[in-house]
């Protein structure tokens, strides 16, 4: 069965061009050229990944990054003619999986798309050696890709429960920075290692009582960071 994509783009060159040659390299592809409706589409039907714009008429591609991550961990590629640091770190930080900017070669756009698919069925379907991690309150369950503090479930992002599991997978043991975006992204591409830093801030506010004072993930200065047992 071909993967299938939707692409919410308003720009209707753009969307035909990525639909083009996503579906010469046989993805199934939907087209929606209103952020409202692509959000409806996104939260109503099943997609292997989303291509979503930043810039929409209607509704920005932030709000409806956010509102797809309450609802599901789908892998969602954000495209924008915006080349500034600050909404790359946000659209990562609401949960995107990668930020392209325009223009951009279709081919890379591809290439991405295959990679981010392939990764998060990896993470989904592969063989586990254990299906439940349990540290002091904090239980990640690998099989339903979920985790509660203290019984009480917490929602993350696919990249947030990615970098979660990294790091509880492998506790007392630092990790920089470099090493976590390779491992947790795993992918060799143009983005930002300070993603990680964001990601680790919004993963401390969901599972620390106070974030400030982190129980799990400690900030080991000047080297990386560390999930305490």
């Amino acid at each position: 069965m071909n993967k299938k994509v939707l692409i919410i783009e308003d720009e209707v060159s753009i969307a035909e061009l990525e639909k083009d040659y996503l579906e010469i390299n046989d993805f199934e592809v939907e087209l929606e050229h209103s952020g409202i409706k692509g959000l409806h589409n996104a939260l109503t039907n099943t997609y292997h990944l989303i291509i979503l714009d930043l810039m929409l008429p209607d509704m920005d591609g932030f709000e409806i990054c956010k509102k797809i991550r309450m609802k599901s961990n789908v892998p969602i590629l954000m495209v924008s003619a915006r080349q500034k640091d600050i909404d790359k770190i946000r659209g990562l930080g609401l949960g995107a999986d990668d930020y392209m900017t325009k223009p951009f070669s279709p081919n890379e756009l591809v290439a991405r798309v295959k990679a981010h698919i392939a990764r998060y069925e990896r993470l989904v379907g592969g063989e586990k050696v254990m299906s439940e991690l349990s540290i002091r309150g904090l239980v990640i369950n690998m099989d339903a890709r979920r985790a509660t503090v203290k019984g009480e479930e917490i929602v993350l992002t696919t990249k947030e429960y990615d970098l979660l599991l990294f790091l509880a997978s492998n506790p007392d043991k630092v990790f920089s920075k470099e090493t976590l975006f390779d491992r947790v992204w795993g992918m060799d591409h143009n983005g930002d290692i300070a993603t990680v830093t964001v990601h680790i801030g919004k993963i401390r506010e969901k599972i620390e009582k106070d974030s400030s004072n982190p129980q799990y993930i400690e900030t080991i200065w000047g080297v990386g960071y560390r999930f305490k047992m």
